[in-house]
């Protein structure tokens, strides 16, 4: 057999390799959000998965097409305060609420979208900053989001009419669903050949545009997809704190979601989910230092960087050889 042939074949075996390695990673990942209730506070891990899912959208974006944004707060927020408004004002049963949040999301990103994607690199990011930041502002001013005391007391209600969300249980495991669902898509997504023009268009556009794909569309719809699956994890995540806030908006937050996908690994699956639950448990758990936590996040984000360059995930399929 000549070395093209072994070449061609081996692929293939890589291929299928990769995908049971991350088959394997998702059964892990899904025993562990089953079980964790029993060691940990519900309300906690369901906190984790709400921010696990908006790392993941992020992701999609800088991942994958490497495209950074700075604005992402803006869809997070959007998804909460739209789906809180829905279930709250309107009366909207918790599942078309949430689809209010995600469509309310999916339809600010392309409108941000349309208008960002025409740059790239700093200048791409700056405009994203800028938008976000006069989202912050018209949802501090406008009457519905109630300024700085956010919409309270959004009720969860009945799932499809059967299931009582008051009860922590079912919402945890509606949190749990839409959650996994949510990274099931990406997945989907970053597999499909859809995905791979996107690897393409984030390694070489001008390779990619030679070849005929017209790659402004392509980033338009990752830009679209990102933020009403950011979009889902907001609406999910005002119905878990019956709380919609001004915290979503904040330019802060669109840094806290870099640094929790930095950390889990740029460019995997997995990765924002395991930055999303360090990041959440250290300001959980370090709280009690009070202003000192600050501190000690940066020395542990400083020797995270100097010794997991590719983050947690990374680091881990590295060593298994194995991208997850």
């Amino acid at each position: 057999m000549s070395d093209t042939s072994q070449a061609s074949a081996t692929v293939p075996a890589r291929t299928s390799a990769s995908l049971r390695h991350q088959g394997v990673a998702f059964v892990v990942l899904g025993a562990f959000f089953l079980t964790a209730p029993l060691a940990m506070y519900p309300v906690f891990l369901m906190k984790v998965m709400c921010f696990a899912l908006f790392a993941a959208a992020f992701n999609l974006l800088i991942g994958y097409v490497g495209l950074l944004s700075f604005g992402h707060a803006m869809f997070l927020a959007t998804g909460g305060y739209l789906s809180a408004h829905a279930a709250k004002v309107w009366g909207l049963p918790p599942e078309m609420a949430l689809l209010t949040g995600t469509a309310a999301a999916a339809v600010l990103g392309l409108a941000a979208g349309l208008i960002a994607i025409r740059r790239q690199g700093i200048y791409f990011a700056m405009i994203t900053l800028a938008l976000s930041q006069m989202v912050f502002f018209f949802y501090l001013q406008t009457p519905f989001t109630h300024g700085e005391d956010g919409i309270q007391a959004v009720p969860r209600g009945m799932l499809f009419g059967v299931f009582d969300l008051s009860n922590v249980w079912a919402m945890y495991f509606f949190v749990y669903a839409v959650t996994g669902a949510g990274l099931l898509l990406i997945y989907r997504i970053v597999h499909s050949p859809f995905g791979q023009v996107l690897q393409a268009i984030r390694e070489n556009e001008q390779r990619a545009i030679s070849l005929g794909y017209r790659t402004d569309r392509y980033k338009l719809l990752a830009f679209v997809l990102s933020a009403a699956l950011a979009g889902l994890a907001g609406a999910t995540k005002s119905l878990v704190f019956q709380l919609a806030s001004l915290t979503d908006a904040h330019w802060s937050m669109s840094g806290e979601v870099v640094l929790m996908t930095l950390l889990g690994g740029l460019g995997t699956v997995f990765g924002p989910v395991a930055g999303a639950f360090t990041l959440l448990a250290m300001e959980n758990y370090l709280a009690q230092l009070g202003s000192w936590v600050t501190v000690v996040q940066g020395v542990i984000f400083v020797i995270c960087v100097l010794t997991f360059r590719r983050g947690i995930i990374g680091e881990l399929g590295r060593v298994i050889k194995r991208p997850l």
